[in-house]
């Protein structure tokens, strides 16, 4: 993956470059790469004569129509929103100035109100609802006093609270530009007489590889030929430049008609990397680490990479026998604690940059609790955080809605309880080498359920539906969640996941004539039991839809996708395929826009 810091909450994508090209093109270019982080306006600043801003109100189509084929500049910078503070407007949009300063700005300022009341009382007035546009006038304030840029920058730090990654143009010094973070992503691209900042690698991929990370606090002054970076001290320091070395192909549709539908297609070669990397010679590596000493297991994660943690409860103490907790991450960071000191935290984000998961694994740092993190993007923040990590090998992922990337994270979580088992004896030498050989058929079955035609005559039977609901039971259930998310995110129908159990206590008084249900059944010691609460759906006029591993109940389901069977261990690879590919034709027959779904955006990078 080449986000560096891919899950809602303030996103947001910036852009800035200086050098010898149009600024404009590179700006505009990098929003379109960088869209997936939001998209509810979108604004770019450049410099001619002065400063010129230029912003619209909805998506970088919008901001090009604007934008003169004419128009020239060497330095800009470019800023595509996901609302936080203020109405997803034109006046809200991004880039700021206010005064001497511009600005582009990913994050929330926690204490803006009071700096704003401050600087009100200073003579300055305000645009908008935006704590970004406080920001900005704090800054210039700042330069005002001192005029001196650095300086500046060095007192924002101290009198700012929350996450930021700030891109910034002075009037007065316009052959520089400067950038700082906290707590947001952020990247300097090198170049040739020529650099760039941005929220993640897509945006500058076309330009160079070659990119500088900055830790929280740190900052940068960026001319065309010279990255001078600043540690939290404002010492002057030295940084590494590293090479992107993955596959720019990834940013590209590559002839499908949504990057979902793409990443869907890439699942059986992201299944086979994962597993690749933690098994060598028909053994599982030292790569995963000996967690066999660990009495307790809590896992930690948002969203989709939360559900991703049910499987895994599930996995683990079924085959590796230690009782697992799984939370979300904005619940666990203030809940009250039991911390044990056999405990094992494991927190899983796609990015590594969730916010509420860097919060959490820091708070277990901070009660010595050992950390583990499941993580896409290397050189994350909470990859840099953990104790231990072990990397996904997901790749890019841009559509919004996670697939290929949840698919991964079980994936680990699998290869983790299959781990600890062997290291205890709790699995025969046979079970080990039959499940290992499965995993090599994974690929192919996912392939052959890819390629399901069953996938668009389900959807033509529910999505003009209102409700539609999931059942499962035990593993099952976990996957039904997930299922159940990817149809509300992308969708818009209301959507939710059961355990089936469940249905007797209060549910299935949500059951009208023709209310589609979706069933799940993998597990064969209580499927008979789902097959009963299906029967009762069944008896109040539900359109019932079964997604199992065998041919079940002909009387009992209207639609069915078949499975193909592996070990149980693995079976959640292949459960979660046809939820996915539901939602996406349910989706694509409503004519929503699948690959950027209202009101969302990839990475949740705030609280």
């Amino acid at each position: 993956m080449f986000l560096l810091w891919k899950e809602v909450n303030n996103m947001c994508g910036i852009v800035g470059y200086i050098g010898k090209k149009n600024a404009i093109e590179v700006l505009i270019n990098g929003l379109e790469k960088l869209e997936y982080r939001g998209y509810d306006s979108a604004g770019i600043a450049f410099l001619t004569d002065d400063i010129e801003i230029i912003k619209n109100k909805g998506k970088i189509k919008n901001l090009k129509d604007k934008v003169s084929v004419d128009e020239k500049s060497t330095l800009g910078i470019g800023h595509t929103r996901w609302a936080t503070h203020g109405e997803a407007n034109e006046v809200n949009a991004h880039p700021h100035k206010v005064g001497k300063i511009t600005l582009v700005h990913n994050g929330i300022i926690e204490n803006y109100e009071e700096i704003k009341k401050d600087l009100i009382s200073k003579g300055y007035t305000f645009k908008t609802e935006t704590d970004s546009e406080v920001g900005c006038a704090l800054l210039d304030f700042l330069y005002q006093k001192n005029q001196d840029m650095i300086k500046s920058i060095e007192e924002f730090k101290n009198m700012v609270k929350g996450s930021y990654a700030l891109g910034i143009i002075c009037s007065d010094d316009k052959d520089t530009l400067y950038t700082v973070r906290n707590a947001s992503p952020l990247i300097i691209g090198v170049g040739d007489n020529e650099n760039f900042i941005a929220s993640d690698v897509p945006a500058i991929l076309k330009y160079t590889n070659k990119y500088i990370t900055l830790d929280d606090l740190e900052f940068a002054k960026i001319t065309d030929d010279k990255i001078e970076c600043y540690d939290k001290n404002n010492k002057v320091i030295k940084k590494d430049i590293k090479t992107f070395s993955g596959d720019a192909m990834d940013i590209e549709k590559n002839g499908y008609e949504h990057f979902m539908l793409k990443e869907i297609h890439e699942e059986p070669s992201v299944i086979k990397k994962t597993f690749d990397k933690y098994i060598t010679d028909d053994k599982i590596s030292d790569k995963i680490p000996d967690l066999s000493k660990y009495k307790k297991i809590s896992i930690v994660a948002c969203g989709s990479a939360y559900h991703a943690g049910l499987v895994g409860k599930n996995l683990i103490e079924n085959y590796a026998n230690i009782p697992v907790d799984v939370e979300i991450a904005s619940e666990y960071r203030y809940k009250k604690h039991f911390f044990d000191e056999e405990e094992l935290v494991i927190v899983v984000s796609q990015s590594g940059e969730t916010a509420d998961t860097l919060a959490s694994l820091k708070l277990a740092k901070e009660n010595k609790i050992d950390t583990l993190g499941i993580i896409n993007v290397k050189e994350s923040s909470i990859a840099r955080e953990s104790d231990i990590v072990l990397y996904t090998e997901a790749g890019n992922e841009i559509a919004v809605a996670t697939t290929k990337a949840y698919s991964a994270q079980v994936a680990l979580l699998s290869l983790i309880s299959l781990a600890i088992a062997n290291k205890n004896n709790l699995l025969n030498k046979d079970e080990i080498i039959e499940i290992l050989k499965e995993i090599k058929l994974l690929p192919n079955k996912i392939e052959q359920l890819i390629n399901n035609d069953n996938y668009q005559k389900i959807a033509k039977e529910i999505y003009k539906d209102d409700d539609i609901f999931f059942l499962g039971r035990g593993i099952d259930y976990a996957i039904a969640l997930e299922g159940s998310l990817k149809l509300k995110e992308i969708s818009y129908i209301h959507s939710e996941a059961y355990a089936a159990g469940e249905l007797k206590h209060g549910t299935i008084s949500l059951i009208d004539k023709d209310t589609p249900v979706i069933a799940i059944i993998t597990d064969n010691s209580i499927k008979d039991k789902t097959i009963s609460n299906v029967k009762e759906v069944k008896a109040r006029g539900a359109k019932t839809i079964l997604v199992a591993n065998e041919n079940l109940d002909n009387n009992c389901f209207d639609k069915k996708v078949i499975i193909p069977s592996t070990h149980p261990l693995l079976q959640p690879l292949l459960t979660v395929i046809p939820l996915q590919l539901i939602a996406y034709e349910v989706a694509k027959l409503r004519e929503c826009d699948i690959d950027k779904p209202k009101n969302l955006a990839k990475s949740v990078t705030v609280e």
